[in-house]
């Protein structure tokens, strides 16, 4: 064969190539791609429900840049494609997703500044309770401790949990554990989500943890404007 028929023969697999690529990032891009995974349809029912239903899975799940697409779309398709077909999916209670806080923060990066915004503008029903979270502290908190902490530490059910309490949307429920009216989520006893749902701020703030040399203690006022703190407010 001569180099001629050889070129044509290469430039004929590589048009072919893109025109397969070009054509399945698209299509595997839509969520009714994710969603034709048995494992992953609670997860799409979820999310289609959530704030976040006009933000694709790939918008949070997949990290901006070539290697960011490479790893969490190319080869972890890949390998979750190997393991629904051939291998035994795990069970949709105990699915473990990581967001990267990049990725959040390209959209809210306003909530570094939570902490500085007067009462009366924090969003409902954290004003409320008069809540200030200092977003800002604890991402160098996280950064600090090194143990791969970020935004859904606190808010990984934003998008896949439902409201709880009477909240219109999907907010970290601080001292779930200690609230006198406790909350029993429907996720499986042992499962990984029921694990994640009851998850609450005294996790670290148990008065041992310590940053900056200091003890993240439990007290009320840590949190919550003074003048805001009382029983009907923070236990109901």
């Amino acid at each position: 064969m001569s180099w001629k028929p050889k070129a044509t023969l290469l430039l004929t697999l590589v048009i072919g190539a893109m025109a397969l690529v070009g054509t399945a990032i698209p299509l595997t891009d839509h969520p009714t791609f994710c969603a034709g995974c048995h494992t992953i349809a609670p997860a799409y029912e979820s999310w289609a429900k959530s704030s976040h239903k006009d933000v694709t899975c790939v918008a949070c799940h997949v990290r901006p840049g070539v290697q960011g697409w490479l790893s969490d779309k190319v080869v972890a398709g890949v390998r979750d494609t190997a393991i629904y077909v051939f291998g035994a999916p795990t069970d949709a209670h105990n699915l473990r997703a990581k967001v990267d806080s990049g990725v959040c923060l390209s959209c809210h990066r306003h909530i570094l500044r939570v902490s500085e915004t007067a009462p009366r503008d924090l969003p409902s029903p954290v004003n409320e309770v008069g809540l200030v979270m200092k977003h800002r502290q604890h991402m160098e908190a996280f950064s600090v401790r090194g143990q791969d902490e970020g935004c859904t530490t606190c808010h990984a059910g934003v998008v896949h949990d439902a409201p709880i309490k009477g909240y219109p949307i999907v907010i970290p429920r601080g001292h779930v554990s200690t609230d006198s009216q406790p909350w029993h989520p429907t996720h499986p006893e042992g499962s990984y989500l029921r694990e994640r749902a009851l998850n609450d701020c005294f996790r670290c703030h148990d008065g041992k943890a310590q940053h900056g040399g200091k003890a993240l203690d439990r007290k009320c006022e840590t949190c919550h404007i003074p003048e805001k703190i009382s029983g009907t407010l923070l236990f109901n």
